[in-house]
């Protein structure tokens, strides 16, 4: 018997939405229960709109991670903040993540009013809960119980796994009987090419400062298996000849150290070794050039031209 054909069986759609850095990606590799979505303590690290697939016996839940709600600077912000609103159509509820350790504030406000624009219950999860004393805690639900109608607000550490079974409880009791939309062993319904250029850019991000990590993308031109390993070749685009000179580093240290901890992830995750070059290219203000976006496969059907 097929789990969808099981009595209970239940399946549907979650946005996870929230402000840059709130943790939407860290949360759903918890409940995922592996890494399949880059963190990064710089905020703006979600770029596209992402499925996850999460299964079990009682029910297939479809996350979309989504880029974090902010001010947009440039065509790619104004491209980030569109895919996040654009998600809230057609899902079944929304999962707004709040970082609790940091005051609310105007973006805060911004989102939750987008949430409720969209007219799709909302389960608030606070976040971060481990950074704040159970007294300010108190003060936060309280403060939000008043702000809007959440289905449910429920406090959680995604870093340390406390209460997100409680949340994935809660997502799986608000779903209505449903198929199976996606085979049992799907994660996520991005291409490998796809997820290795991103865990790059994770290590770039990770590894480099200023406005250089927001400057920087990844294209994968080659994956080959060749005998016992595969050879990967990526090329990292930048915005100016200064930012090239920052991601190669000093004697090209910098870039040394982006292959070798991209490499290690890659490996993990493909199950074989891997041989990964990489090329450092200058793309003159990228961000704002819809050609290139378009060439790096962002979708912008939701922005104007």
């Amino acid at each position: 018997m097929n789990k969808q054909d099981k009595k209970g069986f239940r399946s549907g759609f979650v946005a996870v939405i929230g402000r840059p850095n709130a943790g939407k990606s860290t949360l759903l590799n918890t409940l995922l229960g592996q890494k399949v979505l880059i963190i990064s303590d710089k905020p703006q690290a979600t770029r596209n709109r992402i499925r996850c697939i999460l299964t079990e016996e009682r029910g297939q839940i479809i996350f979309f991670d989504t880029p974090g709600i902010h001010k947009p600077k440039h065509r790619l912000g104004e491209y980030m903040v569109a895919a996040a609103k654009s998600t809230l159509q057609g899902v079944d509820f929304a999962i707004c993540v709040v970082d609790a350790s940091v005051p609310f504030g105007s973006g805060d406000e911004y989102v939750l009013q987008v949430i409720k624009d969209s007219g799709v219950p909302c389960i608030l999860a606070l976040n971060k809960i481990d950074l704040i004393s159970k007294d300010q805690l108190l003060e936060k639900i309280a403060g939000f119980a008043k702000i809007a109608d959440f289905k449910e607000i429920v406090p959680i550490s995604a870093l340390q796994s406390e209460n997100t079974i409680k949340l994935m409880d809660l997502i799986f009791e608000a779903l209505l009987p449903g198929p199976m939309y996606f085979p049992d062993d799907v994660v996520i319904d991005q291409p490998e090419k796809f997820v290795v250029a991103e865990l790059i850019r994770e290590k770039l991000m990770n590894l480099t400062r200023e406005e250089v990590p927001h400057s920087v993308a990844v294209v994968v031109d080659k994956m080959e298996e060749k005998k016992s390993l595969i050879k990967i070749e990526a090329v990292i685009l930048v915005e100016r000849d200064s930012q090239k000179g920052i991601v190669i580093g000093k004697e090209g240290n910098v870039l040394k150290e982006v292959g070798r901890l991209a490499r290690e992830e890659i490996e993990t995750l493909l199950g074989s070794k891997v041989f990964l070059e990489l090329w450092v290219k200058v793309k003159k203000d990228w961000r704002n050039q819809n050609n290139q976006l378009r060439d790096l496969g962002y979708n912008l059907k939701d922005l104007k031209e």
